[in-house]
């Protein structure tokens, strides 16, 4: 059973932040240049919230507002379900489907140590799931 941890280790990518004082915009800006849906709002070193295309989508768009004139502190969901290194990637797949997330924080401590996606849970079951097919293949035909 695959981990977060060994998860994030093939991962192999940081953390993306940015500040509750900073525009939509650059937020934004930073989630198209790297090519991600979220990113993790942090004060300091605390985990502020999370601030995601779908908080863009419905807090900014439809709401009218200007995303150069709005900081992400007032559109973040600052209630943010968290995971640990230790959850196995189907609690991930679990509590991503109970709660209807597409992110989950990592957490050691207090500190962010990660962020796993629903495409990274995905794509790791497929993975396992091909695994213990090629397995069970092996097996039949020996």
């Amino acid at each position: 059973m695959t981990t977060v941890a060994m998860l994030l280790e093939k991962k192999n990518a940081g953390v993306l932040s940015v500040t509750p004082d900073s525009s939509v915009y650059d937020a934004l800006k930073l989630m198209a240049e790297k090519g991600v849906g979220a990113v993790v709002v942090l004060d300091g070193e605390r985990l502020a919230g999370i601030l995601s295309e779908r908080d863009y989508a419905r807090k900014v768009v439809l709401l009218g507002k200007a995303s150069k004139d709005t900081p992400v502190r007032d559109i973040m969901t600052s209630k943010v379900v968290c995971i640990r290194p230790t959850n196995t990637v189907d609690e991930c797949m679990a509590l991503m489907t109970d709660k209807r997330i597409r992110h989950l924080p990592v957490l050691t401590e207090k500190h962010v140590v990660g962020v796993i996606s629903i495409g990274d849970v995905v794509k790791e079951t497929i993975a396992e799931q091909r695994f213990i097919i090629a397995q069970l293949e092996h097996y039949i035909m020996s």
